[in-house]
């Protein structure tokens, strides 16, 4: 799997901004944020690159979505076999971490886990401080992790 060649085909589909708060550089950070805690939690880091991109990739605006993930879900559906592969079962974690990404729950799998917490470390690109108690895993709940999350996303940081 080639990341880039796969969002540029998601981004075919995409209708917001690719700069705004839900849009390229968010994947990014969260992608980023998601490596970085799995090699602390053990988290599959293809099922956390692939969740980057399709957790927010279908939302219809930049508020109040219900079924956003849903709907990255079902894509991710459709485009696996041609655009990427993956094992039934990671596959399973990936649809479950997108269609209950904005639930607020904190257990599940641990790599279902750490895609959570990968998109909550960056609330800071919207003002939100990321709380421990609202975290899963307790790499991500490390109050340097949770700074270093925060200095990312306040600059508006990506890897580009």
């Amino acid at each position: 799997m080639h990341i880039e060649n796969l969002i540029e085909e998601v981004l075919k589909g995409y209708s917001l901004q690719l700069e705004g708060i839900h849009g390229i550089p968010h994947w990014r950070r969260v992608r980023d944020n998601g490596l970085f805690l799995a090699v602390r939690t053990g988290a599959d880091p293809q099922v956390v690159e692939l969740f980057s991109v399709y957790h927010d990739c279908r939302r219809l605006n930049d508020g109040h979505d219900p079924g956003h993930g849903a709907r990255g879900a079902q894509l991710a559906v459709e485009m696996r076999g041609e655009w990427f592969e993956i094992e039934d079962e990671p596959f399973e974690h990936l649809l479950i971490a997108c269609r209950a990404h904005t639930a607020g729950l904190t257990e599940a799998h641990p790599t279902v886990q750490t895609c959570w917490d990968a998109d909550r470390l960056d609330l800071g690109r919207v003002g939100v401080m990321p709380r421990a108690e609202r975290l899963c895993t307790e790499a991500a709940k490390d109050p340097e992790t949770i700074k270093w999350a925060l200095a990312r996303s306040w600059s508006g940081w990506d890897q580009g």
